[in-house]
Parts: structure tokens; sequence; C-alpha cells
């Protein structure tokens, strides 16, 4: 971790349980959608509308047995999230919400490497996935500047299933991003 950004010191990373549900789902949601998530700038309140997730797709994450749903706690107070789950020779990368206030200060950076790290060490992957609607331009160059490259390979957004959102356009889809966690390019 970078030792000169004062955040770093103060975060706290842990297994989310059950008893987080209900903080995790309001920090998600107040990341993506609605008002509140306009406050920073991941917020997809243009492109989608509706939820982002529910208490049953966040135990779901908690419970399932190659998964790992990181709590970041700032001061015993939870400020971002992400989850990690392990898909043979590579872990995903999802469910990354800071809360809007804190975001741009580069608490984002912090946990992505943390996640990264965290993944390679229990799992010994060697690659980092994600996907990314594909229209989110500016979160994909953040990616990108975090060592993520697009592969263009796209899934259908899920049109139709309100657990998603309720889209707000037609050209939505999902893209793979990769990132080599091996140290070799």
């Amino acid at each position: 971790m970078d030792t000169a950004t004062p955040d770093a010191a103060r975060l706290t990373f842990r297994d989310a349980t059950e008893d987080d549900v209900p903080a995790l789902v309001a920090l998600i949601e107040s990341a993506y959608r609605g008002d509140s998530s306009r406050t920073g700038w991941t917020t997809e309140a243009d492109i989608l509308q509706g939820q982002r997730t529910d208490e049953q797709g966040v135990r779901e994450v908690i419970a399932a047995p190659a998964s790992r749903l990181l709590a970041v706690e700032r001061g015993g107070e939870l400020v971002a999230c992400c989850q990690l789950e392990h898909r043979g020779d590579a872990a995903y990368f999802g469910m990354f919400a800071v809360r809007p206030g804190l975001q741009g200060g580069g608490l984002g950076k912090l946990i992505i490497a943390e996640a990264e790290r965290t993944a390679q060490e229990s799992w010994g992957v060697g690659e980092m996935h994600m996907t990314v609607i594909s229209v989110r331009d500016d979160l994909i160059a953040w990616y990108e500047r975090r060592g993520y490259r697009r592969t263009g390979q796209l899934t259908p957004f899920p049109y139709g299933d309100e657990r998603f959102g309720i889209p707000q356009r037609d050209d939505l889809a999902f893209e793979l991003l990769v990132k080599n966690l091996g140290g070799s390019a």
C-alpha cells in the first residue's frame, strides 16, 4: 500500500458478515443509484434507475464458498466494499463501492490494490477479471490506469431483469476487463 497516503494506515479490511448486509446494501446503492450517487463520480443514475443490489444478493456473495465480500472501514465506519470470487486461474472483482463523498480521494486505488493482493495471496491467481458497463468510459479509463485492459468481450445487459436496474438506454452491455497479476505483461 502507498504509505504516503494518510488514509492507507487507517483502513481496515475484513470479511463481511450477515450483520453487515443492510449497511453494505445502503453503501452500494448510494454509490451507484439515485441522487446521493451524484455526489461521487461512479454514479450510474443517468443510465440505470432502480436498484443496484439487494439484501439477498449481498447475502449470496457473503455465503458463497469461493467468494469473499470485503468490508472496508476507516475508524470503525464502513466506507467501501468489494467482492472477490475465485474462478480457476483468475479472481473476479465486483460489487465495488466507495462512499460517494469520499470518492476521488485515492481510496479506490488503495482498495483495488489490496483486493488484488488478497486474491493473489488467497488463491494464487494470475489474473483479476471484472465486468463494467461498456458505456462507462470514465470508469473504464480509471481501471485502465490501474493496469486493466479492455478485452472487447461483451455480455448482453439483462434487459427486463430489474434486479440489475431499469435501463435508461438501449445500448448497454458488460465488457470484460482483465489485469495480469503475475508481474508479466
